[in-house]
């Protein structure tokens, strides 16, 4: 007899998609929270799968800081193309010119926190009562409290001390009205599964991942994109490097990394040996020590 042995890939592939799956069976209105980096275009390729030949049967939402790479929106309007899906795009500058959001002010503002009050009201204007990310426990300790079904109050609120039990793979969709879930399909991934995962699949990626010449300058112990966005001090002098950025997001907040992997099978070597988490680039997460965790209660991914 012929036996069939799941790999270790397989198997989270396999979980993600029952969980996409559960959403489209348990809900009314989901949809699926795109960022244009590496993990929510990990989600969207497991939808496209886990609904193949069909296209994916729920909108893809961009919460657009207006502050993002440029290369990101490009990769981001050719990839939604390609997929045949629906775009919905987010605008923080429209919640700032609405005076919903007062934008910061000094050289490390950033608008990274400011998409909580526009994601929930983009939430609140197409009525989604689930809304599928990307978000994997590893990246960070606040993640690692998550369920894959993630119950928000009425004002799309987190309460970490109280969450719903997830026995044997069953999720609880039930809510009151005027509730939503957020719902992470790859929490069980590590950042080299997904690594691992995108080589697989032959899955395309930003530019940004790989390494390229870059104008960069360091505040903090972090490497910066040069840009419009984000003041500079006298002494912060910018030089052209080599770099990749481990994970996408608002310039102002998202650093880069010094790096030759210009391949996926240098970047997974790189992975490996690496002692630095992929947000230990990210200087919105050194605001506080319970920074992220305090953004989720809000609202935020």
């Amino acid at each position: 007899m012929r036996q069939y042995n799941l790999t270790h890939l397989k198997e989270l592939e396999s979980e993600a998609i029952y969980v996409i799956r559960e959403v489209a069976a348990q809900f009314e209105n989901p949809a699926i929270l795109f960022s244009g980096g590496k993990d929510s275009i990990t989600v969207a390729h497991l939808a496209m799968k886990a609904f193949f030949p069909a296209k994916i049967p729920f909108p893809l939402v961009h919460i657009d800081t207006g502050h993002n790479f440029p290369e990101t929106i490009e990769f981001r309007d050719a990839y939604i193309e390609r997929l045949g899906a629906e775009l919905i795009v987010g605008s923080v500058q429209e919640s700032i010119n609405e005076g919903k959001v007062i934008e910061e002010k000094g050289l490390n503002a950033s608008r990274n926190a400011l998409q909580t009050v526009t994601l929930l009201d983009t939430i609140e204007k197409y009525k989604f009562d689930a809304c599928i990310g990307g978000a994997r426990r590893d990246e960070e300790k606040a993640r690692a409290k998550e369920r894959f079904f993630s119950h928000r109050d009425e004002f799309g609120q987190w309460d970490p001390k109280n969450q719903r039990p997830e026995l044997w793979n069953i999720f609880n969709g039930k809510k009151h009205y005027g509730e939503n879930f957020r719902v992470f399909p790859i929490s069980n991934w590590t950042e080299m599964d997904v690594w691992q995962y995108i080589l697989m699949e032959g899955i395309d990626l930003p530019s940004l991942y790989f390494a390229h010449e870059r104008e960069v300058f360091e505040r903090d112990g972090v490497v910066m994109a040069t840009s419009d966005f984000i003041p500079r001090k006298d002494t912060e002098i910018p030089g052209k490097k080599t770099v990749r950025f481990r994970t996408i997001g608002d310039m102002t907040c998202t650093g880069a990394v010094y790096s030759d992997a210009a391949t996926l099978e240098q970047i997974i070597d790189e992975v490996a040996a690496s002692r630095k988490t992929e947000r230990g680039t990210r200087s919105d997460d050194k605001r506080s020590e319970a920074a992220m965790e305090d953004r989720k209660k809000q609202g935020y991914f």
